[in-house]
């Protein structure tokens, strides 16, 4: 799957999930400053990433993965990773 494939997915999650708008979701947008989530929200996205990629967070291999996710571009460099 190409980072394109996977960012317009992402994409789709956040604008059903979260009610944004295509416009606010460039690829350097700060997933908690620009874009508003919050802890919760985060969970609620890396719940729906793995449903939408199918693959599984491994708590002690990905946590600090997830922590340290700032940009949109971040979560896309993620996915790629879980699905190589």
């Amino acid at each position: 799957m190409s980072r394109d494939e996977i960012a317009d997915k992402v994409k789709n999650i956040l604008i059903d999930l979260f009610e944004l708008s295509e416009d606010e979701l460039d690829d350097d947008a700060s997933i908690y400053e620009e874009l508003g989530l919050d802890s919760l929200d985060s969970v609620d996205l890396i719940v729906a990433l793995e449903k939408e990629f199918d693959f599984k967070v491994v708590r002690n291999i990905d946590e600090e993965k997830i922590r340290s996710m700032r940009l949109l571009r971040d979560v896309y460099a993620f996915i790629e990773e879980k699905l190589s």
